[in-house]
């Protein structure tokens, strides 16, 4: 489960992607334009430390992408270049705001709603000791459902952009959409698939392959 703070952040995620995105090899938009959350979707870390967010955004009437990110209370080592930027959260200080495909944890929490068919976290706040349930803005879906044998997905071995992000670790091979229905990928595998409001049928998001 994810617990959702009612907190105010400066700058906002969508500022920090309004800067980040058009300098994306796989951003379909022109730079300086405002984005717009369409819908997300979340995975828990079982270590309760990173925050994992999938939002899909969409620059005016251009193609929705889909950008996973990842929340820390201190910087990742050696994913300088993967930082989306940094953002004051009322409640839990300053947070380092990663491109989740660079992040370890990221990767393990995709691999296992992908092969195990763990599906989104449930998300909720806390309103005066009782839990008060966010309602999902998207459906999640994977083709795999089987149980809960995943080998550890272990150390990322690479991480290579283009209009879909491959991501290579010691055990598992991730491919993320980044523009979900726009174009075939090639990509092939067990499949997390999704839907929303304005994409009423499923469209692939990624692909998992145990290596």
């Amino acid at each position: 489960m994810a617990l959702l703070h009612r907190a105010t952040l400066r700058p906002t995620k969508l500022d920090l992607l309004k800067a980040w995105l058009p300098d994306r090899q796989w951003f379909a938009g022109p730079a300086g334009v405002e984005v717009v959350s369409r819908c997300a979707y979340r995975f828990d870390d079982p270590a309760g430390e990173v925050g994992i967010e999938t939002m899909l955004v969409a620059a005016a009437d251009g193609p929705v992408h889909q950008v996973p990110l990842t929340y820390r209370a201190a910087p990742l080592d050696g994913a300088e270049q993967w930082l989306v930027g940094t953002t004051e959260h009322s409640a839990l200080g300053r947070r380092w705001v990663y491109d989740g495909c660079a992040d370890p944890v990221y990767a393990a929490a995709l691999a296992h709603a992908i092969l195990t068919g763990g599906g989104q976290a449930e998300q909720y706040f806390e309103v005066d000791g009782r839990r008060e349930v966010y309602e999902p803005t998207m459906t999640i879906v994977a083709s795999e459902t089987g149980g809960d044998i995943l080998p550890p997905v272990g150390a990322l071995r690479g991480v290579v952009d283009g209009d879909s992000t491959l991501i290579s670790t010691d055990t598992v091979e991730l491919v993320v959409v980044r523009r979900p229905g726009a174009a075939a990928t090639g990509a092939t595998g067990a499949t997390l698939s999704g839907s929303w409001d304005g994409q009423p049928t499923s469209v692939p998001l990624a692909y998992a392959r145990v290596r």
